[in-house]
């Protein structure tokens, strides 16, 4: 039962109100249930037995459509499917798509080791944060049981990543195992031929397992057995042509699988889906070529619906563009990404330093404020709460005017500024003269583009008395 609105929820509440959850009222816990920002167990009388009834139809009605799977533990662990909507726009999505990069049992020690560090290591700075890479899939290359096992053992001692054992023999992905069970690895891949042994593996050691088949009908068939026997963290891959008429087939899979598991209640098939885009690497000999084509397919399957993928390059043109890539999909389009407001201190500024004023829209914010530590300008940077909008939206719209303004500089602005002026950003000039009339400061507008911001200050800072 799909929860439309928080007060179906709410009608198997307590509905006593009595805040031990750290809400007002059960409406509003009700709400943030559905919002995956509270737990049913954060409201103490729902755990008693009076409501056990009611906790379980809560439960079942949170219950996403798409099975959430964990892989790996501790706070490196990834939870990948969790999905609830085909379209974000219609709710959000939850869990980002887990990249897991790959390193293969040929590699020699020093290689492996190399290559572990440059996936452990790898970061970007975007919008306020370090994105990173989320896991290592261990592949057996040489399809020897003894090098899989060392390969396996060398990359555990050297990351606490999450892993995913990759080989189609049950008997290689043994040997691995049996080494990082207690990590949680994913193992890949049970196929037709094979499936009974991987059942046995993924019981016995308690892990998750992926499916193999490039038939629909053998992978729901697959799923519905393994479900049957007791396994229920299960990921699918419908496998991954990356070029031509395959890709094209691969994708509408995902997509008709997706909706089966979504739209039409199927939930046989309501898995996490799991992409290979490392397949791109077997059909091009230049590896500029193959990294290319390789982000073309990731960018494909991250918008649809891929939960968790297997990937060669680590060119930063293509890094690059499928970590922010994921981290675009994945943010919730109902919010604007924000910072919190108050005054930042930018370098070392004294009491005559220049005050900037930003809104709290985050990409604004972290624009503006490279733009100025960057140049070495000592300075204030005062960010205005505009929820969440940039400059000039938020004046068009009126979360950025003379009040919110005047509210900032008495909330944020202490004695540490000896001066009473102000600069604006050059895209909220039609505020500034009510602004000058509200807040008794001197309002100066700056550039449109605050990477001008430099040869502004040369000419009007410090301003003429």
């Amino acid at each position: 039962m799909k929860v439309r609105s928080p007060m179906e929820i709410y009608r198997h509440l307590p509905q006593t109100n009595c805040g031990e959850c750290g809400e007002m009222t059960c409406m509003a816990f009700a709400s943030l249930l559905k919002e995956r920002k509270k737990k049913l167990e954060e409201c103490p009388p729902l755990m008693s037995d009076e409501y056990a009834e009611q906790r379980e139809k809560i439960a079942e009605m949170l219950a996403p459509e798409i099975r959430e799977v964990e892989i790996g533990v501790g706070d490196k662990a990834v939870k990948i499917g969790g999905e609830e909507v085909l379209h974000r726009h219609e709710l959000t999505f939850f869990n980002r798509t887990a990249l897991f990069y790959d390193v293969w049992d040929t590699l020699d020690a020093d290689s492996l080791r190399e290559r572990v560090h440059k996936i452990e290591s790898w970061k970007k700075f975007y919008v306020g944060e370090f994105l990173r890479l989320n896991g290592i899939a261990v592949r057996s290359v040489s399809n020897d049981p003894e090098k899989f096992e060392e390969c396996v053992k060398k990359v555990a001692d050297t990351t606490d990543l999450p892993l995913v054992l990759c080989s189609f023999d049950p008997k290689i992905v043994e040997r691995g195992l049996k080494h990082v069970a207690e990590r949680r690895p994913l193992i890949y891949a049970a196929t037709e031929r094979s499936w009974s042994a991987f059942l046995e593996l993924s019981k016995m050691y308690e892990v998750p397992v992926a499916l193999f088949s490039q038939s629909l009908d053998v992978l729901t068939s697959l799923a519905v057995t393994f479900a049957n026997a007791g396994v229920e963290d299960i990921v699918l891959d419908p496998c991954t042509h990356p070029m031509g008429k395959g890709l094209a087939d691969t994708f509408t899979k995902f997509v008709k699988i997706r909706r089966a598991g979504i739209a039409d209640g199927r939930k046989e098939i309501a898995y996490p889906l799991l992409s290979v885009p490392l397949t791109a690497w077997f059909f091009f000999d230049d590896p500029v070529e193959a990294s290319y084509w390789e982000a073309i397919v990731a960018s494909i399957f991250i918008i649809k619906y891929a939960d968790i993928m297997i990937l060669h390059g680590l060119q930063p043109h293509s890094l690059i563009v499928e970590r922010t890539l994921v981290e675009t999909i994945y943010t919730d389009p109902r919010r604007p990404v924000s910072v919190e407001p108050g005054l930042r201190i930018i370098g070392n500024p004294d009491g005559n330093s220049p005050l900037f004023l930003t809104t709290n829209f985050a990409l604004t914010y972290y624009t503006v404020e490279s733009d100025i530590s960057s140049n070495k300008i000592d300075s204030y940077l005062l960010v205005v709460d505009t929820d969440g909008l940039g400059v000039e939206a938020a004046v068009a719209g009126g979360q950025l005017n003379a009040d919110k303004v005047k509210d900032a500089l008495e909330q944020y602005v202490d004695s540490r500024i000896e001066h009473r002026t102000i600069v604006i950003p050059g895209l909220a000039a039609r505020i500034s003269g009510e602004t000058e009339e509200k807040t008794g400061w001197k309002v100066l507008v700056g550039p449109k583009d605050s990477g001008r911001i430099p040869d502004w200050i040369d000419k009007n800072w410090p301003p003429e008395v």
